[in-house]
């Protein structure tokens, strides 16, 4: 358990509990608990309920995803290299699954690089029914808009001002940024593309993910020796 929260310093007991059990421990939430407090470990407080959602008219505001494919969210997370310069990045994420499907690192990205990244993840994967983000320049480009509407999605704009809105993809900005972006030191964007990649994957196939019963959004699959195709 401590080498573990060593490992992931912002994880909270559950979330290790999860981590412990996926490697074969037989231990509780309770149990974990009670070693946690122990130690003199934190507990991270509990989060606090969120309100319904309303328009300025007073109508209510709830796209909520049904189904894998169903909603995809996106937006940028601005950080830096060593040397002071600037990148950003661009996250998308399946709000049903939480898991990320891409995140695109660069020193400069337009409403060009959000139809690129896109239509990459729409060849893979297909179409989603809805896309949500929020107001900025690169979303609201017609450009982005025409093609979106072209290959048969549509688009969820928040309203202006209302970030929380866009909750699932502003939860994850918030864990990239807090469990690892906070924590590392990038020499190179090459260096910053690579660890973040490879962070993503922790995310999708590893992290204990809260609302997914502490289960990661999509972990690895492994096929037992026997039941693996014979090769010739």
């Amino acid at each position: 358990m401590i080498e573990l929260t060593r490992q992931y310093g912002r994880y909270g007991y559950r979330r290790v509990a999860a981590l412990l059990r996926d490697a074969g421990w037989h231990v509780n939430d309770k149990r974990v608990e009670r070693l946690w407090r122990r130690e003199g470990l934190k507990v991270p407080m509990k989060q606090p309920k969120k309100g319904r959602l309303w328009l300025n008219d007073g109508s209510c505001v709830r796209l909520r995803p049904e189904r894998r494919d169903h909603v995809w969210s996106y937006d940028f997370v601005h950080c830096r290299t060593d040397d002071g310069k600037a990148f950003r990045t661009l996250n998308i994420i399946d709000e049903y699954s939480r898991e990320c499907l891409a995140i695109r690192v660069d020193r400069k990205l337009n409403s060009g690089n959000v139809i690129d990244v896109l239509s990459d993840l729409f060849i893979l994967r297909g179409i989603p029914s809805f896309i949500r983000s929020d107001n900025g320049p690169e979303f609201v480009a017609q450009a982005v808009q025409d093609w979106i509407k072209a290959v048969g999605a549509k688009t969820a704009y928040i309203e202006p001002g209302s970030p929380w809105e866009n909750g699932y993809c502003e939860s994850f900005n918030a864990r990239i940024r807090d469990e690892f972006l906070n924590g590392e030191v990038f020499y190179s964007l090459r260096e910053a593309q690579i660890l973040i990649e490879e962070w993503r994957k922790h995310y999708n196939t590893k992290r204990p993910h809260s609302a997914l019963g502490y289960r990661p959004p999509a972990p690895e699959t492994i096929v037992p020796m026997d039941q693996r195709p014979i090769m010739h």
